[in-house]
């Protein structure tokens, strides 16, 4: 009897210590890679980074713009400082996607977008982010889908936070805080 005690101890052991062994190293904790990155998205002037592209009947009657589409090249920079669209010295890519006008209720944004790296740590990387946006919400959160180059085939997710709304400038600047977990490399 005190065998089979011994025996059911150790399973819980073994099974841990055998779960620890197949998961792959990118599952650890320490492997989740943060940084921060500004997203600028100039909706007015001679040159905006944002545009509608498509709307239904209704949407310019709706309190929320429910059914507009709009495609996005906004520059992603490494400060606050509005770009006014030009190209800033601070730019390390540009999130290149659209974003949809997807609720009736609130200002609720369905986001499909890649962060295109063009400068920095991840120069030639992108990183592809899906979800909802309800950009009256103090901290927003979407995930991360996917990504090519440094960040092939990660998951993680990003919070985007609103500095500037831009209703004196006509560029909103958002913060995105990414946190992005890469694939065990074989």
């Amino acid at each position: 009897m005190a065998g089979a005690k011994a025996v059911l101890l150790l399973l819980p052991l073994c099974a841990a210590a055998l779960a620890a062994l197949l998961t792959p190293a990118s599952a650890a904790a320490g492997d989740l890679t943060k940084f921060k990155v500004y997203w600028h998205d100039v909706l007015s002037g001679k040159s905006p980074t944002a545009i509608r592209i498509a709307q239904a009947a209704s949407t310019n009657s709706s309190s929320t713009f429910f059914g507009a589409v709009v495609a996005i090249d906004d520059p992603l920079t490494t400060t606050t400082a509005v770009t006014g669209s030009a190209k800033s010295k601070d730019e390390v890519g540009r999130a290149q996607g659209t974003y949809t006008f997807a609720d009736q209720a609130t200002f609720g944004l369905l986001m499909n977008m890649n962060f295109v790296f063009t400068a920095g740590d991840y120069k030639g990387s992108s990183l592809t982010i899906y979800g909802r946006n309800e950009v009256l919400s103090a901290v927003r959160e979407m995930s991360i889908v996917g990504g090519a180059g440094k960040f092939r085939m990660a998951r993680g997710y990003v919070e985007a936070r609103t500095i500037d709304s831009g209703n004196t400038s006509g560029e909103t600047v958002v913060e995105y805080t990414v946190y992005v977990k890469l694939a065990a490399t074989a």
